[in-house]
């Protein structure tokens, strides 16, 4: 499958996957400490990163999904993060959830799918 590059892999999962000219990135959560702004906050850093591994940028973004452990307590501070972070210019469609994270201290998991940028 020379079609598909597989980052970052690993038993369970590889972290990005690009197929073509679009780009996976798998869940990714923060281990960090604090709340919902600090963790929000770490996942999009991280997020940044594995974008430019794969050759492109948060202006590429297609679908995030977020899924939040509270979404009643914790939906403000992440888009007020979220705010900051994203290009107002550029907004991926998006789909924001409440769901049990795999760890208890894991307040926010985000998703990316997004376009590489041209060659």
């Amino acid at each position: 499958m020379d079609d598909i590059v597989r980052i970052d892999s690993n038993a369970k999962l590889s972290r990005i996957v690009i197929h073509g000219d679009t780009v996976y990135i798998a869940g990714v959560t923060s281990r960090s400490p604090g709340g919902i702004t600090e963790q929000t906050r770490d996942v999009l850093a991280k997020i940044d990163g594995f974008l430019a591994q794969a050759g492109t940028d948060k202006s590429r973004m297609l679908q995030v999904q977020i899924w939040l452990a509270d979404i009643d307590r914790d939906f403000n501070g992440m888009n007020a993060v979220w705010a900051e972070w994203a290009p107002a210019d550029a907004m991926p469609t998006r789909a924001t959830c409440e769901a049990k994270l795999a760890a208890p201290e894991l307040l926010v998991e985000i998703i990316v799918t997004a376009a590489r940028k041209p060659a």
